[in-house]
């Protein structure tokens, strides 16, 4: 995980110091724009049968099918870090949990707690310790696969091992059965053991659970074996003579007993839109943590995404790989399957999960406008149409950060200097820019602290837009119309997984303990603890840890720290050592 944090704040550093370089645009002024209200066209179709998919699928890949091969499906190269915007802490809890978007709304992480015990997964093992003794009480070798993940919900964990099978293009046949992520059912009750086992073709997006029902998201590609080097005709006569089980998702699950596999979705439970690709398919599987895993009541959409935001009642899937973001929403408020309510775009790219947040029936989404060089939040109806529109922020800059409050938005944009903007959503058909604060460096990642003040996590930058190492700011939001600086706390040379994954940040509250994860040069590895005030931040110190600190958490009246080698806890107050608990 080290590696890839490097690679991720190296592309920083170069996207940082190519936007530096961009050339002065005109100013342009935050601007209101109110959308005529029509009926939207957003409903999906669902097939009549296998025949008539398959002959919509080529029908619709075939305009695609250029002299050289094209990617026919998402990218599934490399993970992209999905940053996830927090719920403050309840601070009745007798203890933290994941640091998620919205309260009630659990998304999936690398350790989970139930105050009694903590449950980790790191190098393909799941780890549970006893909350009480500190001590180990059972771990478990995970089946194939990379677990990276996990949920949790009485005596079960749902664990996720992340895998991704690009299509053949070498003219060999994918290899048959599912080839993609895994989930894995464990029962937490003993000794942890394997219940069930789903593998699935292509990728995982990311899941949400509210109670004890997760709606897990997945994408896949056709299974096309198209030759290279790239022969067009060829190309042409693989795709008319393409069967439907090689456009389909498939699925290989494995219980105490035997196996099965075979086609993940029926062709009627896949819907589609009015126009669409057929290069790639979103899935959504429902499991109930509590029962059995089977395949996951699965439906799907001939659609590509790769952001996920949930609320109780909600679930939706952005893509943000197109100019114009598209957006499906899924009501979840029953059991069973998500039911399809409505699709929309809006123009701009989507920063991550956090600039989507839905309040008092509409969805507000906050992009960065490439070819106009600005950003803009966007305000949309139940069924996602536009009925709001404020575009203006930030000249010649992207969004770096966003977080939506009740009524009110912030958005950090940034190039040289860091704009945070102030939003009054009260009305939705009219978004308006309230106030503007300018300062040096910018916020990745904001959170409330409460009594009109915001967290912000980032980096210190010069007056050139270079990086100079992690920032964290406090901000005075009681008027939007002056926002303003409290105080902020810079560590020279340093970088945080909590600028690109909120995940690793945590503020308990109770006592005002912050806790950020930092990496660099100068700074070593592993934990900075600060202690929010009246007035500002009070440094507590440091927890270090080999292999650097991933998260923190407050359990049993203590702060452990998780890393990719072991447990630590240290005393809340001092942050001495009390016990040190190793992997392996």
């Amino acid at each position: 995980m080290e590696t890839k944090f490097r690679v991720a704040v190296a592309c920083a550093t170069v996207l940082l110091a190519a936007a530096s370089a961009l050339p002065t645009l005109p100013v342009a002024e935050p601007k209101t724009t109110v959308f005529k209200e029509e009926p939207p066209s957003s409903r999906l179709a669902a097939f009549d049968s296998c025949p008539a998919a398959l002959d919509a699928f080529k029908r619709a890949l075939l305009p695609r099918l250029g002299e050289y091969n094209q990617r026919v499906g998402p990218d599934f190269t490399g993970a992209r870090a999905i940053a996830a915007e927090a719920a403050p802490q309840d601070s009745a809890a007798k203890f933290s949990q994941t640091n998620t978007h919205e309260a009630g709304v659990d998304e999936p992480d690398l350790v989970k707690t139930d105050g009694n015990r903590l449950v980790t997964v790191a190098d393909g093992t799941l780890r549970v310790m006893d909350v009480a003794s500190r001590k180990p009480s059972g771990s478990l070798v995970l089946p194939g696969g990379m677990a990276t993940q996990l949920l949790l919900q009485g005596d079960r964990a749902l664990v996720v091992s992340e895998g991704a099978i690009m299509p053949d293009f070498e003219g060999r046949k994918p290899a048959p059965g599912a080839n993609g992520p895994r989930l894995t059912l464990v029962d937490l009750a003993g000794a942890p053991k394997v219940l069930e086992t789903l593998t699935t073709d292509g990728a995982f997006v990311d899941a949400r659970q509210v109670g004890g029902v997760a709606r897990l998201v997945l994408r896949s590609a056709p299974r096309l074996a198209f030759p290279y080097p790239a022969d067009p005709r060829r190309n042409r006569d693989i795709l008319l003579q393409s069967r439907i089980d090689e456009w389909l998702p498939h699925y290989t699950l494995e219980r105490e007993g035997g196996s099965q596999e075979g086609m993940l979705v029926p062709c009627d439970q896949v819907k589609r839109p009015a126009e669409y690709t057929a290069a790639s398919m979103l899935t959504v599987l429902t499991v109930d943590l509590a029962g059995r895993l089977g395949t996951g009541d699965p439906m799907s959409i001939v659609a590509d995404g790769d952001i996920v935001y949930g609320t109780g009642t909600s679930l939706y899937v952005a893509d943000e790989n197109q100019a114009d973001t598209e957006i499906h929403r899924f009501d979840i408020a029953k059991p069973g399957k998500p039911v399809h309510t409505g699709s929309g775009s809006v123009r701009g790219r989507l920063l991550n999960q956090y600039s989507m947040s839905e309040y008092d029936g509409h969805l507000r989404v906050a992009t960065t406008v490439d070819t106009v060089g600005h950003s803009k939040v966007t305000v949309l109806d139940g069924k996602l149409a536009a009925v709001g529109e404020l575009g203006g922020l930030g000249a010649g800059e992207r969004i770096y950060a966003v977080r939506f409050l009740g009524a009110v938005g912030y958005v950090v944009t940034f190039r040289q200097t860091d704009p945070l903007y102030t939003v009054d959503l009260s009305d939705p058909k009219k978004p308006r820019a309230v106030g503007e604060l300018k300062i040096s460096g910018y916020s990745a990642y904001l959170h409330p602290a409460g009594d009109g003040r915001l967290i912000g996590v980032g980096q210190e930058a010069s007056d050139k837009g270079r990086t100079l190492g992690t920032q964290v700011s406090l901000f005075d939001v009681h008027d939007l119309a002056k926002p303003g600086l409290l105080a902020k706390h810079h560590l020279k040379g340093a970088h945080s997984e909590a600028e690109y994954d909120p995940h690793a940040f945590l503020y308990w509250p109770d006592n005002g303990l912050l806790v950020v994860p930092v990496n660099g040069d100068r700074a070593g590895s592993g934990a900075l603890v600060l202690r929010l005030t009246d007035s500002g931040f009070t440094e507590v110190g440091s927890v270090g840890q080999d292999g650097g600190v991933r998260r923190a958490l407050v359990l049993d009246g203590a702060l452990w720290t998780v890393s990719e080698t072991g447990v630590l806890v240290s005393d809340l107050t001092s942050l001495a050592r009390l016990t040190w608990q190793p992997f392996g």
